[in-house]
């Protein structure tokens, strides 16, 4: 997808660069005209106009510009390899100096049995610990000695665990990535610190309300796994240790389910290292993901506070849909939002809908913004917004009525032209990291596969 993005953009630079290339190359007799005894650009100090400067679009007499250089740049080409087990390997190079690497799973809080609720976010912190090869402080310490940086992320359909470096140690890279992932050693002090800082986590989510309002939008919207939160219930850490994570990861951390994707390495030498390291692993058919149906809702809780949040949304297509999760994406571009107060200066983001029609028209109105949370399946999409308690009714008044108009087709043109650059533009820029780049391959493979 975002392949066919970047062709268009260069297609776009190319039409731009044509039609800006005849106001490079004035004639002379343009140039000529304000020509005399005293150059222009000291006529100002013998009371000559400032009209009369030459352009600075014109080129200097006798000055030939060049031949603008052809735009040769290219997508890096993509190439992956399924091992006999079924997991994949993907790697695209890059001319940087660095690498980014990967493993992504196929495994998120939708895959918990009651029993097992919040072991993804326990293994989320637990990621990167003692391992049965490695104690933390020789793993930290390995990974300090090549400049390495390290993190996990765990999300209701995917868990992810990457790896940055220079790209001379790939090697090192690859091996402790996949120690950790595969041989955690789970000890009773480790788990039971990061249970610790779960109950401040949990307890911290409380207070932010546009972080507990979008957990409650899955509950509330939801029947099925993707209600169940994301989060592990307070309830729940009493019950959760290392016994539990190691029969979870068993279940769910298999090879069919497993991308390991790179970016910035040479596919040939990522196979050579990660092959010997994964080829063991247990070759057991993905199971199908569990189904969530969409049935609407409604949350409400009192909390005393000085401001009320907000947040109205609705069910759009997931990504196995792709056309309409990309609209939505662009809607959600489209729209907008942000604070009463930009820290940005006048004028950020004053183009966007949610800007123009509601921050800037109604005082009350604190912030208001369009957001999106996209599954496989399904997904939601919708407006979160706080005001004053005094005014909130009339918010969420507001707040639907600039859904349905959307709905109802007043964008304009200018609008909808608008939106499309700005989420291209925002796909672009986020692909030139490359730990970004290697995300988007991981993830795009395990929902679509090699096609």
């Amino acid at each position: 997808m975002y392949r066919t993005a970047a062709s268009r953009a260069r297609a776009l630079k190319g039409v731009l660069t044509r039609s800006l290339r005849p106001a490079r190359y004035a004639s002379s007799s343009a140039v000529a005209e304000t020509s005399s005894s005293t150059p222009a650009y000291l006529s100002w100090l013998s009371g000559g106009s400032r009209a009369a400067l030459t352009s600075l679009d014109m080129p200097l007499q006798g000055v030939s510009l060049p031949p603008p250089l052809a735009d040769k740049v290219e997508p890096s080409k993509l190439q992956i390899t399924t091992l006999p087990n079924g997991l994949k390997i993907a790697s695209e190079t890059t001319p940087n100096p660095a690498a980014s690497i990967g493993l992504y799973v196929d495994c998120g809080s939708i895959y918990e049995a009651p029993y097992f609720h919040g072991a993804t976010h326990l293994l989320e912190r637990m990621a990167f610990k003692s391992t049965l090869n490695r104690t933390h402080f020789r793993l930290v310490r390995e990974i300090e000695a090549i400049g390495g940086n390290t993190s996990a992320s765990a999300s209701r359909e995917q868990m992810s665990y990457t790896i940055d470096a220079l790209k001379t140690y790939v090697p090192e890279m690859v091996e402790v990535l996949i120690d950790s992932v595969r041989n955690p050693a789970f000890l009773d002090w480790e788990v039971n610190e990061e249970l610790r800082k779960m109950k401040v986590e949990i307890a911290e989510l409380a207070k932010n309300p546009m972080g507990f309002l979008l957990e409650a939008i899955h509950s509330a919207g939801y029947s099925g796994p993707l209600a169940s939160p994301l989060y592990a219930p307070e309830s729940a850490l009493d019950r959760l240790n290392g016994e539990l994570l190691e029969e979870f990861m068993t279940e769910n951390f298999t090879a069919a389910r497993m991308v390991l994707a790179a970016s910035g390495v040479e596919h040939e030498e990522l196979l050579k290292v990660a092959e010997p390291l994964t080829s063991d692993l247990p070759n057991v058919p993905p199971q199908l993901a569990p189904k969530s149906q969409y049935v609407g809702g409604d949350f409400r809780q009192h909390t005393g506070g000085e401001a009320t949040h907000f947040a109205v949304a609705f069910e759009v297509p997931g990504w196995n849909n792709e056309k309409e999760a990309v609209t939505a994406t662009v809607l959600q571009m489209l729209m907008g939002g942000g604070g009463s107060f930009s820290a940005g200066g006048p004028g950020k983001g004053m183009h966007s809908w949610l800007y123009r029609r509601v921050l800037n028209e109604y005082q009350e109105v604190q912030s208001c913004t369009a957001f999106t949370s996209i599954f496989n399946d399904t997904g939601l999409f919708g407006i979160y917004g706080c005001s004053s308690p005094q005014f909130a009714a009339k918010a969420i008044e507001l707040a639907a009525k600039e859904l349905k108009d959307v709905a109802g087709g007043k964008v304009n043109q200018a609008h909808l032209d608008r939106a499309k650059a700005a989420t291209k533009s925002a796909v672009l820029m986020n692909l030139e990291s490359r730990m970004i780049a290697a995300e988007d391959i991981g993830r795009q493979i395990l929902t679509y596969g090699e096609s």
